[in-house]
């Protein structure tokens, strides 16, 4: 088992925090102004990109150093967290599916809906807070001697 490596989990989650941060105007526009902005909607695709992708790399990560085997799906890899009680397991099931916007930002599989993108907005800002709450709380308990 390889220990958890504070600092590599600490810069992943300041992207995440700084990225709910820069999405917070983003939330308060409306349905028509999102649509016809389409830097804020480039932008918003790439920040909540960014902010999952370093959630499964934290996932990744404790998932590892607590002598598991890595997930092969990003979705698992949330799932997995919640059960080593890395974080609650109702959070988990909760922030797996955003592993799916994820891969719909980045393969386009289906030309993006700016109304769900929209949406997933305050839900990932919500849901990301709590999983940085509980990272933090999972680092206080693993510190290392």
């Amino acid at each position: 088992m390889n220990p958890v490596e504070n600092e590599i989990i600490r810069r992943k989650l300041s992207v995440i925090i700084e990225n709910i941060g820069a999405l917070k105007p983003i939330a308060s526009m409306n349905r028509e102004e999102y649509g016809a902005d389409i830097y804020k909607r480039k932008a918003t695709e790439r920040l909540l990109q960014e902010l999952i992708e370093a959630a499964v790399d934290i996932n990744t990560h404790i998932i590892v150093a607590t002598g598991h085997q890595v997930p092969d799906y990003y979705f698992e890899s949330f799932m997995e967290m919640g059960e080593i009680g890395a974080i609650p397991a109702d959070l988990a099931a909760r922030l797996a599916p955003s592993s799916g916007l994820r891969n719909r930002l980045v393969h386009e599989y289906d030309r993006l809906d700016h109304s769900m993108v929209l949406a997933a907005v305050t839900m990932e800002e919500n849901l990301y807070a709590s999983y940085v709450k509980a990272i933090e709380e999972f680092l206080s308990k693993h510190q290392q001697p």
